[in-house]
């Protein structure tokens, strides 16, 4: 990225997840695309630079596939002319942020393949590790690839092993064998829909139904805007099979040792929506108990306690909640700056930050102010906001993180940027500090992550350097070359 433009970028300083996934089968014939749309939009936190829907009628011939995606939100991509045109009671949807592979439509998903055994229709969430090995082990046998996303080596994969298994579910448990890294996908075969979680549960993958249909999806967050109810999550290196007589499970790429998982810790500290239930962990229970963890390691006497917004507001209130210091709202978030806003050049005196971001002189002028928020990634974003608190009358500036600071990159699909890049590598907590501007800082400590997560297992890889796989040898999070 370019060093002007991150510097005036709040969305710069901020992690992104890579992607959200939705399918759905409805056994009473019903068109699903408007569902799978309402369901996108409830993911799309999970990725704006691409979205796609595609269906098939299960009634109909095999290997008949209606599709539609491009670049853009939701909103964007999709008119009421293009979900209308999308006819079939089975079907997958996707949004996507990149974090391997360019942005580019050709790489937006979900991805449709016809060979041999009919058609597969593919949504992945997820980052391969052994993605270039994979890859270059097809096109040694002549395969010849349309994107740069590491999906369609999961996809390829699963076609050929298709040819030789007795259907599309052991297609995908053979592929599966060959996967390393994370991944949830959504599969759509003419007469079947697929749901698949890594052996590790990096990545969240839950099951929903709505009256005779069937869903899968990445968050319950999704369930719920459609009117679905949930009905449990894919368990970490299952393959559910969803077809006309129900659900049916495949278990043998489970962990023997459930210790060995590896849910993403980010998933309950920024990705997740609030309102999401990920592993049977409530993601709002969870950042509230961080703040008040941080309440409890970190305390400083202040006047007033502020998130945020939007992933710092529930931390902040746990922390008042714990502290007894009052919650108070601090900032206005400008709720029209989208993806397509126009950053300010170095030369303006516009901020990125001060456009997206407000702050309430009233609440703050003369106070302590604590302010809390998910995590600091190179720097540049909070030390504006603290700034802007110190311009608006604030008489300190506490800052808590409710995340322990970043000290290595992830390759699981967060785009956590290289070493050189994190303000917090090979630096100190003081340095850090005051590089930022606040009058004091801390982090979450991280044998806390695990009680975030109600015990659940972590990757806590980005804090600890200890990956739960090996990492590649080669940095996999840009594009291959062509």
């Amino acid at each position: 990225m370019d060093q002007n433009r991150m510097d005036f970028d709040i969305g710069a300083d901020k992690l992104r997840e890579e992607c959200g996934v939705f399918g759905m089968y409805d056994f009473d014939g019903n068109d699903v695309a408007r569902a799978i749309y309402y369901g996108l939009f409830a993911l799309q936190h999970r990725g704006q630079e691409s979205c796609g829907i595609a269906v098939s009628d299960t009634e109909g011939p095999k290997g008949r596939v209606a599709a539609h995606k491009g670049m853009g939100l939701c909103n964007e991509v999709f008119t009421p002319e293009a979900l209308e045109s999308l006819k079939g009671n089975i079907g997958v949807g996707h949004v996507r942020y990149s974090t391997a592979g360019s942005s580019t439509r050709e790489n937006a998903q979900p991805l449709v393949l016809n060979y041999v055994k009919g058609t597969l229709g593919l949504a992945h969430n997820g980052n391969l590790v052994n993605a270039p090995e994979l890859r270059h082990e097809l096109e040694y046998t002549g395969a010849i690839f349309q994107t740069t996303i590491d999906s369609e080596v999961i996809a390829c994969h699963i076609a050929r092993a298709r040819i030789h298994t007795p259907n599309v579910e052991s297609a995908v448990a053979a592929a599966m064998k060959k996967l390393k890294g994370a991944y949830s996908l959504v599969i759509m075969s003419p007469r079947k829909l697929i749901g698949a979680r890594d052996p590790m549960g990096f990545k969240p993958l839950c099951i929903g139904k709505r009256d005779n249909a069937y869903i899968l999806a990445s968050e319950t967050c999704a369930l719920e805007t459609i009117g679905a109810e949930f009905v449990r999550d894919v368990e970490p290196g299952e393959i559910v099979t969803i077809t006309a007589d129900g659900i049916s499970s495949d278990k043998e790429m489970c962990l023997a040792d459930p210790s060995g998982e590896a849910r993403c810790i980010f998933e309950y500290i920024y990705f997740a929506r609030p309102d999401s239930v990920f592993d049977g962990v409530s993601v709002y229970k969870a950042r509230i108990q961080a703040g008040r963890f941080l309440a409890v390691d970190s305390p400083v006497e202040a006047d007033l306690v502020v998130g945020v917004p939007e992933s710092g507001n529930a931390a902040a209130l746990g922390y008042a909640m714990e502290s007894g210091i009052p919650y108070g709202t601090a900032f206005v978030k400008n709720s029209y700056v989208g993806r397509t806003f126009i950053k300010p050049k170095q030369s303006s005196r516009e901020s990125a930050v001060r456009i997206k971001l407000n702050v309430l002189k009233e609440a703050v002028a003369g106070k302590r102010v604590i302010m809390i928020d998910d995590s600091i990634v190179r720097g540049t974003t909070s030390a504006l906001i603290v700034k802007m608190l110190r311009d608006a009358g604030a008489r300190e500036v506490h800052v808590r993180i409710s995340a322990p600071p970043f000290l290595h990159p992830c390759y699981f699909g967060t785009d956590i940027p290289s070493e050189d890049q994190l303000i917090a590598h090979g630096r100190t907590v003081d340095e850090v500090r005051e590089i930022i501007g606040a009058d004091t800082l801390s982090f979450l400590r991280q044998e806390r992550l695990s009680q975030m997560a109600s015990e659940r297992p972590v990757c806590t890889a980005c804090f600890t350097g200890n990956y739960p796989m090996e990492p590649p040898s080669q940095d996999i999070r840009g594009s291959y070359e062509k």
